[in-house]
């Protein structure tokens, strides 16, 4: 939960993130890196050494159990930190093969196309291993199953990070959203405070206009009431403020819920925006335009907000 002066939410977490863990075991050494940006689904890339890429829908799965969209790149490095798991072998037939071949040049008479040096020279072991193949380093087989394990204890520990600062980003992002949905209550106020002045100005409008034409001719007093109620009527913005309220009601709602309601959130915000438009197209007023722009600009920048939260 988190404090923001207004009421406590739970925590929502941002789409970027940056996470990092390490794991030991069996003279291996595993890290592993999570970046994500923003994307409308989740999209997990694994980079890994290829020897480990049977561990891939292993990893890709754990990501999915917990993290709901964004573009996620994991990244794997293994290190080996002993020398145990290599072994040097000596290719002897080969060897041997060398061996036969190079005392044979020393019986070949000292003449074309070799010269007397060449026919004299000596070679020691040092020389004979230099010969291609003869010294093979091979790798010994790893265990799939201890090796996978590492896998995921080092992604768990990423994730962990990766999570906590997803968290911190959310926390910030949902203390803006409230600040503005709470902007957004008190322009509604405004509106809801206006629209009913609007009627009883045109009556008065009209009533002058109709005494200044008409001048000193009685005025049907019924008919300027029905001109203001189909007035009043055209301008009334009664539902649209009770919906635009019931939104922010909704939008509080889904903060405190948590976990991945950006898509949510970001269907609710067109919401937002139908009701003001509706409100600014019924609304033939200088100060009530204000108003509403006012508020479309705060539910412009929520929406920018949202598009961040997972």
């Amino acid at each position: 939960m988190i404090g923001t002066g207004r009421e406590a939410v739970d925590v929502v977490k941002s789409m970027t993130g940056y996470g990092r863990g390490e794991a030991v075991g069996d003279g291996l050494t595993i890290t592993v890196e999570l970046r994500s940006v923003n994307n409308r689904y989740l999209d997990c890339t694994v980079k890994m050494p290829r020897a480990y890429i049977f561990a891939e829908n292993s990893l890709k799965e754990r990501v999915q159990s917990r993290v709901g969209r964004g573009k996620v790149d994991l990244f794997v490095n293994a290190a080996h930190t002993a020398g145990d798991d290599l072994t040097v072998t000596v290719n002897e037939p080969l060897a041997r093969a060398y061996m036969e071949a190079l005392e044979k040049l020393h019986t070949l008479d000292p003449g074309y196309p070799f010269g007397n040096m060449a026919a004299q020279k000596e070679y020691s072991v040092t020389d004979l291993a230099r010969f291609p193949d003869v010294l093979t380093v091979e790798k010994k087989e790893e265990d799939a199953e201890a090796v996978k394990a590492l896998l995921l204890q080092a992604l768990d520990t990423a994730l962990d990070d990766f999570d906590a600062m997803r968290e911190r980003e959310g926390m910030k992002l949902a203390e803006d959203i409230l600040g503005r949905a709470e902007t957004i209550s008190a322009l509604t106020g405004k509106v809801e405070q206006r629209a009913p002045v609007l009627a009883e100005a045109y009556r008065a409008r009209l009533t002058a206009k109709l005494q200044e034409v008409l001048g000193s001719t009685q005025i049907e007093e019924s008919r300027i009431l029905t001109e203001a109620a189909i007035y009043a009527d055209k301008v009334a913005v009664d539902e649209e403020t009770v919906r635009l309220r019931s939104h922010l009601s909704q939008l509080h709602q889904m903060l405190e819920q948590g976990g991945a309601v950006g898509r949510k959130l970001d269907f609710l915000i067109q919401e937002f925006n139908r009701e003001a438009n509706t409100i600014g197209s019924k609304c033939n007023d200088t100060e009530l335009a204000r108003v509403v722009v006012d508020i479309k600009a705060e539910i412009e920048k929520i929406r920018e907000q949202v598009q961040n939260l997972e």
